[in-house]
């Protein structure tokens, strides 16, 4: 029998998961998101999130509680009569007496190697810590900050160049596939539980403004790292003189290259920038208010001299 399905997920990276799981037949009995958002120049529109807009491609009821803690949410929540909840970057706390509303229980799909970057970043935070890989991990929900046992597990290589983007649109696909398998193994009673281990614990705290400016001080590997963890958003940035005044620009893709001098400094006319030890090639930046370009489209608008010190 296919299960009846609460799904809960906000971002474009939960999508494929909720269209997964109707695809492959289970009902989705609910889809709970967080509540349209203030959006445009005035914020005077509101902006349904990108699983709000999916459910009702599928033709799916949705609730948008702006909390779970009231009662009335918890006793609306059991009376959907749910075997089991599935979520995927939701955004709001579950109290027990949510994770408990289903009879099968709630089940997570977190993007990290458990117990390898618990919380809010794992993909920013893999990414800039240098990890080689990481992966989607199906866990069952308990109290605690991604603690619960584990079901399902599928590595994915970190390439060298790779950015955030690019791996979060890796993983959204790989945890689509294992929430169904996860699902299918729940429904026919195979689906065993681990617990996580108790050694390589650490968390994935969500990304400040304070810690996204460039430091040149670093050695090249590091620098980037920190540019294609935080690319596209919130961005990676350092200041640069453009005709004569000082501009914030965003850095979304670089490289690591040879090259020596004071941290900070302009070496050539393709962007290379010194660093504490080595040196980094950005080929890929954002002025406020543009597109993004490439180093070369950039440079033919900005003439930034050789020798430049960038902040």
């Amino acid at each position: 029998m296919p299960l009846r399905v609460v799904f809960m997920g906000t971002p474009e990276f939960s999508v494929p998961t909720l269209e997964a799981i109707a695809a492959a037949g289970h009902e989705v009995v609910t889809v709970y998101t967080q509540p349209p958002r203030p959006a445009g120049r005035r914020g005077l529109e509101l902006k349904k999130s990108p699983v709000h807009e999916a459910a009702e491609r599928l033709r799916l009821p949705v609730r948008t509680p702006a909390s779970l803690r009231p009662e009335s949410e918890q006793n609306a929540f059991r009376e959907l009569d749910a075997d089991v909840a599935v979520v995927v970057a939701y955004g709001l706390i579950l109290p027990k007496p949510i994770l408990d509303g289903t009879r099968l229980g709630a089940f997570n799909g977190h993007a990290s190697l458990l117990p390898r970057w618990r919380g809010a970043a794992p993909i920013q935070r893999a990414i800039m810590a240098g990890d080689e890989k990481t992966g989607m991990m199906i866990m069952k929900m308990d109290e605690g900050l991604d603690t619960g046992p584990v079901a399902l597990t599928q590595e994915v290589a970190i390439g060298t160049d790779m950015t955030a983007a690019e791996l979060h649109d890796r993983l959204k696909l790989v945890g689509a596939d294992l929430m169904v398998r996860a699902l299918d193994d729940l429904e026919h009673g195979n689906l065993s539980l681990t617990p996580q281990a108790d050694e390589g614990v650490t968390y994935a705290s969500k990304i400040s403004k304070e810690e996204t400016r460039v430091d040149w001080n670093r050695p090249a590997r590091t620098v980037h790292d920190h540019i294609r963890g935080l690319s596209p958003f919130p961005g990676a940035w350092c200041e640069m003189p453009i005709a004569g005044k000082s501009e914030r620009v965003k850095l979304l893709r670089s490289t690591v290259v040879e090259g020596n001098g004071p941290a900070g400094q302009l070496l050539n006319g393709e962007l290379t920038v010194a660093c504490a030890e080595g040196a980094v090639r950005v080929t890929e930046l954002q002025r406020a208010g543009s597109r993004a370009m490439t180093a070369a489209d950039f440079l033919t608008g900005a003439k930034i001299p050789v020798g430049t010190r960038l902040q």
